[in-house]
């Protein structure tokens, strides 16, 4: 394993980060996007016929053969790589091999696609034994900070050492402020849990749009500041001198299967929106977009992105020409701010002979403990009132609840194939004997489970309801297990059918 010097100068940290970003060319304007929803050629091919130029595509995580089959069909454009499955927000991150491991296999998709970053979600979907299918934001503490600016750098340190094998520059790590789902919490605010991260990791980080209001939207900031206000403010405080890339993606209402109603609306009118890139993009999003362009600190912005992974073809098509049409100009004014005429870094407040301290044994079993809790409230074990004592605002119980109560059993249920679809027969075996949907999510979160390979929540779900089948209705166990071995050749096949297109 390689060693994480943890004792570099913070002032070692701006300069590592400098030398890194200088090797970025300007990507553009662009599309974060999945290989398969839609499907990404004929994306590509109908962007090309109606003359929309995209400047780069942000690939998310995707099989090896997948990412090789869009390197060798996209050779007129520039690639760069939405990872998954990293969660460094986790003090348990450098000591389990599977995370080592993950590192090992995005080092080799990252240099497939020759990629010049790797995002990542400063979130996690997977604490103490527990699994979602959302990210959770990370506790915005100061010790969540530290711990995510220590995992950073032995994640890098890990590709660099990776890449050096392979005899090639080593990528940038990007780290994303997640979306708020219905509840925050943390005794930092969140301008200031990601600059303590840029003072301690020479990461660069992406700033995403929706991301932002749903922070305005369940930090109840609306009852105090305008969105303007707020937005303003956030960024003021935000360091938007490590901004390398911006996404805008769209916002929408969670549409609940299972039974519970939709928290209300505020008085104010803003709506009950999540993250939803599937939606149409909102805009007053790219109002705000423009508002941040607007800022002379944002120094080292190599891209500008529409998420659009489960969006419809003639929807990207319109809403990028109008994006393109609009943020064209704003773009290549950013591109003229410089260090040289902004001297603002990450580093404002710390002296530069200052010494990165290690997170110790004991504050990571003291963080340990922090998210196990987390964990549990979250999986409907621990009462919410456990989050108060790392809130530095007023906690919403109710949208909370609706979270646990509506929002997670709909992800277990209905995310990555409905559950019914993927396993009929044996689900009406079930519901003959009386066993309901609503005991497979109770039986998700009844306990911790060991996590010993790469996320992949398609591949888990399957993994946890033959669990569910075999202690609940054993009869059941050789349908459940037929169809499920049927799911994971089709999961198999679709790999193999991309590569089967792949040009050599």
């Amino acid at each position: 394993m390689i060693s994480v010097q943890k004792y570099s100068k913070m002032v070692d940290v701006q300069s590592e980060f400098e030398e890194r970003i200088n090797r970025i060319p300007v990507h553009g304007l662009g599309l974060s996007v999945d290989v398969y929803t839609p499907d990404l050629f004929d994306l590509a091919e109908t962007l090309s016929s109606e003359g929309v130029e995209v400047d780069y595509f942000e690939i998310f995580h995707a099989s090896l053969t997948a990412l090789r089959c869009v390197k060798s069909r996209l050779t007129d454009r520039r690639l760069a790589y939405h990872g998954e499955g990293l969660w460094i927000t986790q003090p348990e991150f450098s000591a389990e091999q599977r995370h080592r491991n993950a590192v090992a296999e995005v080092s080799v998709q990252l240099h497939t696609l020759n990629s010049a970053w790797l995002n990542i979600e400063c979130a996690t979907k997977q604490m103490s034994g527990y699994s979602f299918g959302t990210y959770l934001p990370p506790l915005h503490v100061e010790l969540g900070a530290r711990m995510a600016a220590e995992n950073l750098r032995e994640a890098q340190q890990l590709i660099d050492h990776n890449f050096r094998m392979l005899g090639a520059p080593a990528p940038l790590l990007l780290v994303e402020m997640p979306p708020l789902t219905y509840f925050a919490h943390g005794s930092h605010s969140i301008p200031s849990f990601y600059e303590r991260i840029a003072r301690e990791a020479a990461c660069g980080l992406v700033l995403d749009i929706g991301h932002l209001w749903t922070v305005y939207r369940y930090t109840a900031a609306w009852r105090r500041r305008s969105l303007d206000q707020f937005t303003e403010d956030f960024l003021a405080a935000f360091p938007l001198e490590r901004v390398v890339e911006i996404h805008v993606a769209g916002l929408g209402n969670h549409t609940a299967q299972i039974g519970a109603q939709r928290p209300a609306d505020d008085k104010s009118g803003i709506p009950c929106w999540i993250d939803a890139h599937g939606e149409p993009i909102p805009s007053f999003l790219f109002d705000m977009l423009q508002q941040v362009l607007e800022s002379e600190r944002l120094i080292n912005l190599k891209g500008v992105a529409l998420e659009v992974d489960t969006k419809q073809i003639p929807e990207i098509v319109s809403e990028f020409r109008l994006f393109r049409n609009r943020f064209g100009p704003s773009f290549a004014r950013c591109l003229k701010f410089s260090a040289s005429e902004y001297l603002l870094s990450p580093m404002t407040g710390q002296n530069a002979g200052d010494y990165l301290e290690p997170v110790t044994d004991g504050e990571k079993t003291r963080l340990f403990r922090e998210y196990q809790q987390y964990a549990l409230v979250m999986a409907g074990q621990l009462e919410p009132s456990v989050l108060r004592q790392w809130a530095d605002t007023e906690i919403n119980v109710e949208d909370l609840a609706y979270y646990r109560l509506v929002y997670l059993p709909n992800e277990i249920l209905h995310w990555g194939g409905e559950l019914v679809d993927m396993f009929p027969h044996t689900n009406r075996l079930l519901n003959d004997a009386g066993v309901r949907p609503m005991d497979f999510v109770t039986f998700w979160f009844d306990r911790p489970r060991t996590h010993r390979t790469p996320y992949d929540f398609f591949l888990l779900k399957i993994e946890y309801f033959l669990e569910f089948v075999s202690a609940t209705l054993p009869a059941a166990f050789p349908s459940a297990s037929c169809e499920a071995d049927a799911l994971r050749a089709g999961y198999d096949a679709a790999n193999q059918r991309m590569s089967d297109t792949e040009i050599v």
